[in-house]
C-alpha cells in the first residue's frame, strides 16, 4: 500500500469525525496528522473522495478563511453550499458566515 493512499485515508478518518454543523479547514487537518505543511494533500484526497462518490463529508472542509474553495469538485455549481447550509452553516459569496463559530479543530 501507498504512502499516499495511507495519507488519504488518514484525511478520510479525520474528515469522518467533523461534526454535523461544523465545518474544519485543510490546514487544520494536515497538522493533526503531523503533516502541517500538506493541506494541499487533503485537498487531494478529499477531491479524489468525491470523485470516487464515497460518504467522505468533503462538504465540510473550507479554507483558513471559511472560503468554499473546494466547491467545483463537487457536482452541480451549488453543491457544496447547499450540503453546508442544509446542516445549519450559512454561507454567503462562498465563505462560511460566523466562520469560528462552525470553526471544527481536530485533536
Amino acid at each position: 500500500m501507498s504512502s499516499k493512499h495511507d495519507f488519504f485515508n488518514r484525511v478520510y478518518d479525520v474528515v469522518k469525525r467533523i461534526p454535523y454543523g461544523k465545518v474544519s479547514t485543510y490546514g487544520a487537518i494536515a497538522a493533526h496528522l503531523g503533516a502541517k505543511r500538506s493541506a494541499r494533500m487533503v485537498g487531494f484526497a478529499l477531491n479524489a473522495s468525491i470523485s470516487n462518490g464515497s460518504a467522505i463529508p468533503a462538504h465540510r472542509v473550507v479554507n483558513r478563511d471559511g472560503l468554499l474553495t473546494g466547491k467545483h469538485h463537487f457536482p452541480g455549481v451549488n453543491m457544496m453550499e447547499e450540503l453546508l447550509k442544509a446542516e445549519g452553516v450559512n454561507v454567503i459569496d462562498d465563505r462560511v458566515v460566523n466562520f469560528g463559530d462552525h470553526l471544527w479543530v481536530p485533536h
